[in-house]
């Protein structure tokens, strides 16, 4: 059993930067706790409002909205106003493929 110089010079030549580590690992933190999870899948069928995502998760608007603000720092989520409503949805449709590549491996 050797060390193979070749392969760790690859390896370093193509790692992450630092912050790209940094923001990647958030970003599974995020996605690893079970409600934000839940968010997600749900927001992948369509656009949801704080209230009818508290009633999915059978949780308070002031704990969805937590979750929500903590996706919507990391770009997981947006949301748009309608007068006194919030409305949101996945940031981009990245972030529905990375829940169902992760869903389709589990499944496998």
């Amino acid at each position: 059993r050797g060390v193979h110089p070749d392969r760790i010079a690859e390896a370093r030549r193509c790692a992450l930067a630092a912050k790209e580590t940094e923001t990647l690992a958030s970003l599974f933190k995020a996605m690893g706790e079970p409600n934000r999870l839940r968010i997600l899948w749900a927001l992948a069928g369509g656009e949801m409002c704080v209230c009818d995502l508290a009633g999915l998760l059978a949780a308070s608007e002031s704990a969805v909205s937590h979750q929500l603000r903590l996706l919507r720092q990391l770009a997981l989520v947006q949301n748009r106003r309608q007068g006194q409503v919030l409305y949101y949805q996945l940031g981009d449709n990245h972030i529905e493929i990375l829940v169902r590549t992760a869903l389709e491996h589990i499944r496998e």
